[in-house]
């Protein structure tokens, strides 16, 4: 054994430990939460809040005329959630995303990709974890050299599109038809939502992987004195407010706050401004969040405060205080096995911009 593998052989060893067990995502085809729902339902305090927020989203469900739109801020892909969306979409129980960047990038397009997440099981300090390329999400690691691939698979496909703009949609669907031929799982949001023509919008997508992987594609077009794509979020709020408008009743879940919560609700005001005055505020609303409304933050207003806005009804909608990765699998489990889903309208709203 030479003396640089003997240099080099703590640090893999010690990697290899730290990445030893991976998140395993939760099935809500293998249990049935029914039963749980409807006993949360009779208590107080949280548990009632879910029971009503779950009955809601099943309302959403039932309603053949509601377009669902699905609201993603913050880390449950990576914790465990990422194939419960998977399956949400599958089976027709959603009909759009609205996410940040790094839910769609950084956690479901990854693990398209064949990378993994792993429980933190050892929490060394952080500054050991750096020297280790390992970047963490709370109790979760990311191998930063498998992130770092994700990095420059976006630089790929940027470099295989015309040079012009796209909303963050049309470039999510690139990602997606990528791992169509590419991809090395087939339980990938990104993947499916191709399949499906679901749209994904990612109001703030180079706020993630994307972003260092379009950032190089720029400079190195400049460079080389050619044009290069860009993204354009004014699109982005356009074709959305465009699902809004020709959708009519819609509904949404959202997980966390941020700005995918703003943007979706945005669109009623959006289409209010372009001559609409018969639009529909989201008839349904269910937010999951442990946001503290007290600091005036739009990522924990209300639903109720949402109306003030001209957002969002006030008879249908929840607020669920509540870390989400903990609830979802309850909501989403019952839904399922209630089966409203099964002959919902298929809308492929994606196909509607080809």
């Amino acid at each position: 054994m030479t003396e640089a593998t003997n240099d080099t052989r703590p640090n893999d060893v010690r990697k290899a430990e730290l990445l030893s067990t991976e998140v395993e995502h939760i099935d809500i085809t293998s249990f049935d939460a029914r039963p749980i729902v409807d006993a949360m339902k009779k208590m107080s305090f949280t548990s009632r809040d879910l029971g009503r927020a779950t009955d809601i989203y099943n309302q959403m469900l039932a309603d053949k005329d509601c377009t669902i739109f699905l609201v993603i801020a913050g880390s449950t892909s990576a914790g465990g959630c990422m194939d419960l969306y998977a399956e949400l979409l599958r089976n027709n129980m959603i009909d759009g995303i609205v996410a940040t960047g790094a839910s769609i990038v950084d956690m479901d397009f990854f693990e398209g990709l064949g990378h993994k997440h792993y429980q933190a099981l050892d929490v060394p300090h952080d500054d050991v974890l750096r020297s280790l390329l390992i970047d963490r999400i709370y109790d979760t690691y990311i191998d930063e050299e498998q992130l770092q691939h994700v990095d420059h698979t976006i630089f790929e496909i940027a470099e295989t599109l015309e040079p012009r703009p796209y909303s963050s949609r049309e470039f999510i669907r690139e990602m997606g038809k990528y791992l169509v031929e590419h991809g090395k799982k087939e339980n990938s949001l990104v993947k499916l939502a191709y399949e499906h023509d679901v749209p994904i919008f990612c109001p703030a997508f180079v706020d993630s992987s994307a972003g260092f992987g379009l950032v190089k594609h720029q400079v190195d077009s400049v460079k080389a004195g050619k044009p290069y794509m860009v993204l354009d979020a004014i699109a982005d709020f356009r074709e959305l407010t465009e699902i809004k408008i020709k959708a009519g009743v819609t509904g949404l879940l959202m997980i966390g706050g941020g700005v995918p919560k703003n943007f979706i609700q945005d669109t009623v005001v959006c289409a209010e401004i372009l001559g609409h005055d018969d639009v529909q505020v989201h008839k349904y609303a269910v937010q999951i969040t442990v946001a503290d409304v007290r600091d005036g933050a739009c990522s924990s207003s209300t639903l109720q405060e949402a109306a003030s806005w001209g957002k969002v009804n006030t008879a249908i909608e929840q607020m669920v205080f509540a870390e989400a990765g903990s609830v979802m699998p309850l909501l989403a489990s019952d839904a399922y096995h209630r089966g409203l889903w099964k002959d919902r309208p298929v809308r492929k709203w994606g196909a509607s911009f080809d």
